[in-house]
């Protein structure tokens, strides 16, 4: 598979479960190695780079399943997000950022993360990935496992975000919102493209209609 994001772009991975999406995201995370080809960031090949020096050099993931730390106050995970960063005011400005994106997250900045709805963790796990400073956001699942009104709301934090000018990477169970969201898009079967196209095409595709969005009708 050959995958490409552009500066600036929302690129978002669909497909059935296993087909390769959270591998691949664990893979530009340096979770996972390649056992062969290369991942290359702006030129520079990462896949032989450490999870913590791919965070240095700016490719941030938010997991799937959020993966707060339920011990910490929110204050706390958010502190962890920056933990690379030395500059006392840039973590101010982070913080101030964050919260002002996440309003419910000041507010609850000094409650338990275990104490949190899955809907605030979600919230609190995009927070701690954006106190780093990201360049290439990676985000996993974002939607899974939350009510329709809280998967609007990750949509709407990853169209400001989008807006913002941060090139994102998307793997989402969901299709139609991915798709709605991205710019452009690559289907994932058995760890092969089989295609890809804008986002707009996709969703206009008979094929992807029926294989992910439910019905031939369901984008007309």
């Amino acid at each position: 598979m050959s995958v490409r994001v552009n500066a600036g772009e929302l690129v978002t991975l669909i497909g059935a479960n296993g087909a390769g999406k959270t591998t691949t995201i664990r893979s530009i995370s340096g979770l996972l190695r390649p056992t062969a080809g290369s991942i290359r960031f702006e030129g520079a090949p990462i896949h032989t780079v450490a999870p913590e020096a791919i965070v240095g050099l700016g490719i941030v993931q938010v997991p799937e399943g959020r993966r707060i730390f339920p011990e910490l106050t929110v204050e706390e995970n958010l502190r962890i997000g920056a933990y690379l960063v030395a500059d006392h005011a840039r973590v101010a400005e982070r913080f101030d950022s964050v919260y002002a994106l996440f309003p419910r997250l000041r507010e609850r900045r000094r409650q338990l993360g275990s104490t949190l709805s899955g809907g605030e963790q979600q919230m609190l796990a995009f927070g701690r990935a954006l106190m780093a400073g990201p360049r290439l956001l990676l985000l996993d699942e974002p939607s899974l496992g939350l009510a329709p009104l809280l998967v609007q709301e990750v949509a709407r934090v990853v169209t400001e975000l989008k807006r913002s000018g941060l090139t994102i990477l998307l793997v989402e169970q969901n299709a139609r919102l991915a798709l709605t969201l991205a710019d452009r898009g690559y289907v994932l079967e058995t760890g092969r493209i089989v295609l890809s196209d804008t986002s707009e095409r996709l969703l206009a595709n008979p094929d992807v209609q029926r294989s992910y969005l439910g019905s031939v009708r369901a984008s007309r």
